[in-house]
């Protein structure tokens, strides 16, 4: 009998379907991961890593320096010469906890102990607020003191009483230190004026000098002294005289 052609497609596609179950492989039992390929010595053209961000380290400098250099803050008549004078650039930790440049000029027979306090403050991440010379400021201390500048050299008299006389920052052998933080208390008078905010030293802020302090201690290893034992304590003051 002569099937039809629809009856003839339904036994082919049977006879493959028994056909194919037949010869099915076995699942494997559990399952690994294809083989990592070997690492490449060469860089990957499409992956970039980010540079290494160097370690913040201290760098000083020290130079002569000229009478133009110096400015307003020297003249002719002071107790030193530019050529007796030294621009000592250095790095420091500011308040923003970074590292900065900055300047100060001192007297040459001390240039090398004051790069070794400043290296000291730079290892322990004292913060300073600035570090430029006086002539900045055109000279004047007080300008310098309500910038919170740290500086040194500067050829004025000292800011006390009794008959004018040159102070230890004319001969550049006295630095202050953070004025705002660390005033100066001379008699009714607080300099800086916004300075008055630290006369209660018993609480530590940065940027104070304390005794036992990172601050203190720096400056007391290579032999300076901190003005703090009269009746008009100068906690931002630090000589090689103690005056």
């Amino acid at each position: 009998m002569r099937r039809s052609k629809p009856y003839r497609f339904l036994a082919f596609a049977a006879a493959l379907l028994v056909a194919g179950c037949g010869a099915r492989p076995a699942e494997p039992a559990a399952w690994s991961p294809p083989p990592a390929p070997p690492a490449s010595t060469s860089a990957s053209p499409t992956a970039t890593s980010a540079p290494a961000t160097p370690a913040a380290r201290f760098v000083a400098a020290t130079a002569r320096v000229t009478a133009a250099e110096l400015g307003k803050s020297w003249r002719a008549g002071c107790p030193v010469g530019p050529e007796s004078l030294r621009r000592v650039t250095l790095t420091y930790w500011g308040f923003d906890d970074r590292p900065h440049t900055g300047v100060i000029v001192v007297h040459e027979d001390v240039a090398a102990d004051v790069t070794t306090v400043f290296r000291t403050l730079f290892g322990k991440r004292f913060p300073i607020r600035g570090l430029e010379p006086v002539d900045a400021y055109g000279g004047s201390d007080d300008a310098s003191m309500a910038a919170d500048n740290t500086s040194a050299f500067n050829c004025r008299n000292a800011v006390a009483s009794g008959r004018p006389s040159w102070s230890v920052h004319a001969y550049g052998k006295a630095i202050d230190v953070n004025p705002v933080e660390n005033p100066y208390v001379f008699g009714d008078k607080v300099l800086p004026p916004a300075g008055r905010e630290y006369l209660d030293r018993s609480t530590y802020r940065p940027g104070m000098a304390v005794k036992g302090g990172v601050l203190v201690k720096a400056f007391a290893a290579v032999g300076w002294k901190w003005n703090v034992g009269g009746a008009n304590p100068d906690y931002q003051h630090f000589s090689t005289t103690g005056r």
